[in-house]
């Protein structure tokens, strides 16, 4: 499937591992400098008249642009899942001027997603991203790649996501593309797995829950434990 082809290297390309003192994720607040009508105008391209209360977009230095949605359902149903690829550049250099090119229809997958799934992937999103790219945090401007996420009212974007908490938000997006193009019985393993890394991304962020007096005590204390 081409959707899920485009950004394989992007998406398990290796990570550079870094001291968690040092490592930060190269995002902030808002739009970076010089790209709000662009991004825009791809992310209209790829939502139509739907209202997504999940997004992330890929601006590419070279290459269709691509994204991911999260549209909430009707009375609480299921939400929808969209992956999104442009049939041609977006942002595009024409003989005299910048060409932002939306007269066009992208390339889609959509899926079902269980509201509970997708209502806790914005909430984990919004959470995390907040911490990452805290309010005043200005969003760099990228001379490569630009990464776009909105998590309900929250908006972050920046370079490549690194560090641990980067490769977790990547692992996840790997995770909705796979969702948007595989059957029912793939598809709920995608949630649990979704799920699973969520857990991690709580914990990296806000560190591991307290432990309770009784899990404290060393005789009632198992070796499963340890791992969970």
């Amino acid at each position: 499937m081409r959707a899920a082809c485009l950004v394989a290297a992007l998406l398990l390309a290796p990570i550079a591992r870094a001291d968690d003192e040092q490592c930060r994720l190269a995002l902030g607040r808002g739009w970076p400098p010089a790209t709000e009508n662009y991004g825009k105008a791809v992310e209209q391209l790829f939502a139509g008249d739907s209202q997504p209360a999940l997004r992330f977009t890929l601006l590419p230095k070279t290459g269709v642009e691509s994204g991911v949605l999260l549209i909430p359902g009707a009375d609480g149903g299921d939400w929808t899942l969209r992956r999104a690829v442009a049939d041609q550049r977006v942002h595009y250099w024409g003989p005299t001027q910048l060409e932002l090119r939306t007269a066009q229809a992208p390339a889609t997958d959509e899926a079902s997603m269980p509201a509970a799934v997708a209502t806790r992937l914005v909430d984990e999103w919004r959470h995390a991203l907040s911490l990452a790219a805290p309010e005043g945090s200005a969003a760099p401007f990228s001379e490569g790649d630009t990464w776009l996420f909105v998590a309900g009212d929250l908006r972050a974007s920046g370079l490549k996501p690194d560090c641990e908490l980067g490769e977790l938000l990547r692992d996840q997006i790997d995770l909705l593309i796979e969702a948007s193009d595989e059957g029912d019985e793939k598809r709920q393993k995608r949630w649990r797995q979704l799920g699973e890394s969520l857990d991690r991304m709580r914990q990296t962020v806000d560190g591991p829950p307290a432990p309770s007096e009784s899990d404290a005590a060393p005789e009632k204390r198992s070796a499963w434990s340890l791992f969970k």
